[in-house]
């Protein structure tokens, strides 16, 4: 590089007239008008007009081809910036080669295989930039909480010698003449935490290999996990309510500017959210015409009717013990009913938790009852021997949750590589 960059373009405004700067970035739009040129030059902070008069253009200058301006700031007649660049020289660091796959600034518009085939292409789409910026703020704003409520973050393993909650849905592999699997979910590790560290979290990677084809499911997710000891389920339903919240107010306060280019509105949920039983879910149902009778599991056809009526957010309360995985705990006057939740925006399932078993014969019991090998699980069940706490958690969506908060059906727009049946790569 010929110049070292002095600016961010987000940084560079009108009181800087008559200094001179040096900005990096791709150029957006090219113009020739006579002996003179605008270039339209974006960096991750904003896009600013540069005026090319006293110098020449280089000759292989494209459109997204990575430049250093080197310019004075001074005052412009454009309508859509409040100062433009005059250049005085131009450092071509990376040219572009044309034809693009895609067009990054969206005057084409592609479909979203080509843009995911190009997805570092399509980041300079700066409405595709602001769903990872706010990504990035969720995630920020989700471990700023869970600390602020004393909770210690985690990290579980992702290879793993057995399956997490049972199931079939895992991916094998060859470990040192080995099976081993992908992790599913932290459950069993996160539960064996609670001994020592109380309240922990973990927000990572997870697998599922289930062949779905809808805009919800991927075979590769990120899980946002919590387990508490000495809390009931209710306790961490309060925690999920006032995490979620802080995640709608922190975004509305610092990515205004990503929301604007998303064209979205978003308001902070009314609280506390609608409390509803799977048993008044079923008759509500009912009253609709749908043959269900209480115990049936619910398919989307039902969810999507659900979400008619409830079209936010709530929790959906007290599942069927004989729907629920093995750690979970029945309620004491009734143990047909669970102490579980599911958090529901409408029809779309955001998080599933619930109070666990933590006597160790009536969990392997419970393993037992749904047809697995307690042996599997011996490492999970000898730590129930050393003292297990009473403890509840849940794991969130991070994807499903990013959908929501964009306004987005596919939770391939806002994961940078989608891992799904079809596609493995890039």
């Amino acid at each position: 590089m010929k110049f070292k960059k002095t600016h961010d373009i987000e940084s560079i405004s009108i009181s800087l007239e008559g200094k001179q700067i040096v900005i990096g970035g791709w150029v957006e739009d090219l113009r020739k008008l006579g002996k003179m040129s605008f270039l339209t030059v974006r960096d991750v902070t904003g896009l600013a007009q540069v005026i090319v008069k006293d110098i020449a253009l280089p000759e292989d200058l494209t459109r997204q081809t990575v430049v250093m301006i080197q310019g004075i700031v001074q005052a412009t007649k454009a309508r859509d910036f409040a100062y433009e660049i005059k250049a005085e020289a131009i450092d071509i660091l990376t040219r572009a080669v044309h034809p693009l796959p895609i067009d990054p600034i969206g005057r084409l518009e592609s479909n979203i295989d080509n843009r995911l085939n190009a997805r570092a292409l399509d980041l300079r789409n700066q409405r595709v930039a602001a769903i990872f910026k706010i990504r990035s703020a969720v995630l920020a704003s989700l471990r700023k909480t869970f600390l602020e409520k004393k909770f210690i973050e985690i990290t579980t393993p992702k290879i793993i010698g057995s399956a997490s909650e049972g199931g079939a849905n895992l991916f094998s592999l060859e470990y040192f003449g080995k099976k081993a699997y992908l992790a599913q979910s932290p459950q069993l590790y996160k539960e064996q935490m609670t001994i020592g560290l109380e309240r922990v979290f973990e927000i990572a990677s997870f697998y599922r290999a289930e062949k779905s084809h809808t805009g919800r499911h991927l075979s590769e997710f990120t899980s946002i996990d919590l387990e508490a000891a000495f809390m009931d389920y209710t306790d961490v339903i309060q925690i999920l309510e006032d995490l979620v919240v802080q995640v709608f107010k922190d975004i509305i306060a610092n990515c205004q500017k990503e929301l604007a280019i998303l064209e979205r509105k978003l308001e902070v949920p009314k609280t506390p959210f609608d409390r509803i039983t799977y048993s008044q879910l079923i008759d509500e149902l009912k009253n609709k015409g749908v043959d269900l009778k209480w115990g049936d599991d619910l398919l989307d056809s039902h969810l999507k009717l659900v979400g008619e009526s409830h079209p936010g957010l709530f929790f959906l309360l007290d599942w069927p013990m004989a729907l629920k995985p093995f750690y979970i705990h029945p309620k004491d006057d009734d143990p047909k009913i669970s102490r579980s939740f599911d958090l529901q925006f409408g029809h779309l399932e955001l998080s599933s938790g619930g109070r666990r078993l933590h006597d160790p014969a009536t969990l392997k019991a419970r393993i037992a009852e749904q047809g697995l090998d307690p042996a599997t699980f011996e490492d999970h069940l000898r730590a129930f021997d050393w003292g297990m706490p009473p403890h509840s958690g849940w794991g969130m969506g991070l994807d499903r949750l990013m959908t929501v908060l964009v306004g987005m059906d596919n939770v391939r727009e806002v994961v940078l590589y989608p891992r799904d049946p079809e596609r493995l790569s890039p």
